[in-house]
């Protein structure tokens, strides 16, 4: 299955960049923004955390799943953390239903 890039990092993490650039999901300098809008991510490759509403509107959405401790949750998570409690990245085509 062919790779995909992602174009848009949607995360207050600067760990969690570092780890999409670890895994060659992304590449340096991949725009990264705190919050999205639908007009940030229509027809783009994003990784983040996006309500359906958003994640329908773009062209990939990738998922890391991260399983924190509570203490941690809230938290700026270091690029350690995030391969401590980092699943596969998965990448999804959603599309809305009309």
């Amino acid at each position: 299955m062919e790779k995909i890039m992602i174009d848009l990092v949607v995360t207050r993490h600067p760990g969690l960049v570092e780890f999409l650039m670890e895994r060659g999901l992304c590449a340096p300098g991949v725009a990264v923004i705190p919050h999205a809008s639908p007009e940030d991510v229509r027809g783009k490759n994003v990784c983040g955390v996006l309500p359906h509403s958003l994640s329908c509107l773009c062209k990939s959405f990738t998922e890391v799943p991260l399983t924190l401790p509570a203490e941690l949750r809230g938290v700026e998570l270091s690029l350690e953390q995030v391969r401590q409690y980092a699943g596969e990245p998965t990448t999804y085509i959603i599309r809305r239903k009309s």
